[in-house]
């Protein structure tokens, strides 16, 4: 797949959700859903469970158990569902896009924003070579750890628990 052909189909695809949001139909979005998960395999790879727990697409806040929904609960899911992944799409599409990064499924040599050089074929990892140097990063990588080591002790208990209740 070459790049522009991922950035067309990204396009129609975040169209088709944002559709979808607007006109809400369980059958569209069980469709859309999986041409949109095919697009994501042949770029970055298949994605697994953890994958899609980070990304919490499908994982509508109030879901329906043990009965069918309702009209608008359905509508409800099938909005929910499709701004979630459109939202992953819409990061697809910025990746490829805007920051040029290399895809798995990449072909055709470097493409027009950047990506790996033409003697990384498809499917290999890639490595940092071609893609822009950002000279904040250090600084602001360094800025991230230090905040993140101020909450070190996040999951110390708070206060002291009486001995009835530490059973």
């Amino acid at each position: 797949m070459k790049r522009e052909e991922l950035i067309v189909a990204t396009r129609a695809l975040v169209e088709e959700g944002d559709r979808l949001g607007a006109d809400p139909s369980l059958t569209s979005l069980q469709v859309w859903l999986q041409r949109s998960d095919d697009l994501l395999a042949s770029a970055w790879g298949s994605m697994d469970r953890y994958h899609l727990a980070w990304l919490m697409v499908g994982k509508p806040k109030g879901i329906v158990r043990g009965r069918p929904m309702t009209p608008d609960e359905e509508a409800a899911y099938v909005r929910e569902v499709a701004e979630q992944k459109t939202a992953a799409l819409r990061m697809s599409l910025d990746a490829v896009e805007r920051q040029g990064m290399p895809f798995v499924g990449e072909s055709g040599g470097v493409g027009a924003s950047g990506g790996v050089p033409a003697s990384h074929g498809p499917d290999r990892a890639p490595d940092q070579t071609g893609l822009p140097m950002d000279p904040a990063l250090a600084e602001r990588l360094a800025e991230a750890r230090r905040q993140a080591d101020a909450h070190l002790d996040h999951d110390a208990p708070r206060a002291p628990r009486p001995e009835k209740m530490q059973r």
